[in-house]
């Protein structure tokens, strides 16, 4: 089995991108381990997935918790499943996913400004470094939202992120993989789930960055030249494709998910009226997510 590096050096060099989906509880694990499992049967190659866990899921599910059932699923089918603590604002937090085992830490400092945000990711790097080596650190530049929400108008402050930040901030840093704004925004506008508007992403944006971080020294642990793109639910298929053309490595979707499960226990609750077994009323829930994380991979993948 690849390491997490060995499979983001393996899709940058292949020009496709990692699927990255959050959990917040084993129906929509299973939603979307499925997804992968039979996308993987059907075309005769695995499709490394990496799973999400905010802090708030993090909280909801516990630390190790989500690490053993993630673990567990990689040793028991021999698949490449990860494991990301996603958006962690707090150096001791960060520090407690590393200790747990995951794959990949995201430290978010993007709430503040350029200078604090280098001071604290450098702090959170150095600590993560003497931990475990091989754990990939994520870090974030730019505004695109806060949460994975539906919400009635864009964030106001949404801003592109420049090449000269992002090798300014990777350079000082030393983190793996860089998660800037290009357009994207996390949750999704009503209009989105009504299907009248999509997310549109700067594609030239992106690969300016991504030919501006190829440039940089590889780093100590052999990462530096990865990206991320966060906030990928309601985006237009079209941007996808092109996003993961120039450059992006991993792609996040979360409010897509939360919004199937929502629908799908709803639909399995009426239904099902008088049902009481939780593992009777989440199989739609289960299919939906499982929808939605066939068609983002084969996007991702260029299927």
């Amino acid at each position: 089995m690849k390491t997490f590096r060995e499979v983001l050096a393996d899709v940058d060099a292949r020009h496709v991108a990692i699927g990255h989906f959050n959990i917040s509880e084993l129906a929509a694990l299973k939603g979307i381990f499925s997804a992968a499992q039979e996308l993987t049967a059907s075309y005769g190659a695995q499709m490394p997935i990496l799973i999400g866990v905010s802090e708030g899921e993090r909280e909801f599910i516990g630390v190790r918790q989500a690490a053993a059932l993630v673990r567990s699923l990689r040793e028991e089918y021999d698949y490449p499943i990860f494991l990301n603590a996603d958006h962690t604002h707090s150096f001791e937090k960060a520090i407690e996913a590393a200790n747990a085992g995951f794959d990949e830490v995201l430290f978010d400092g993007s709430g503040l400004v350029m200078e604090e945000n280098i001071a604290e990711t450098k702090k959170v790097v150095a600590a993560i470094r003497a931990i475990d080596p091989a754990i990939v650190i994520e870090g974030e530049i730019g505004y695109i939202g806060t949460s994975s929400e539906v919400i009635a108008e864009k964030p106001v402050n949404l801003a592109l992120s420049t090449a000269e930040e992002a090798v300014r901030f990777m350079r000082e840093t030393g983190i793996d993989v860089l998660a800037p704004a290009v357009g994207n925004m996390h949750g999704l506008l009503k209009t989105m789930v009504a299907g009248t508007e999509k997310k549109r992403l700067n594609i030239a944006r992106i690969a300016e960055i991504k030919q501006a971080i190829v440039a940089l020294p590889v780093n100590a642990t052999g990462g530096g030249h990865w990206m991320t793109s966060h906030g990928g639910s309601g985006t237009a298929d079209e941007d996808f494709k092109a996003a993961v053309a120039a450059g992006m490595d991993i792609v996040h979707v979360s409010s897509e998910l939360r919004l199937a499960w929502r629908r799908g226990v709803e639909a399995g609750l009426a239904a099902n009226p008088d049902e009481i077994a939780p593992y009777k009323i989440f199989p739609l829930a289960i299919e939906g997510i499982k929808k939605i994380v066939e068609d983002r991979l084969r996007l991702f993948n260029g299927l």
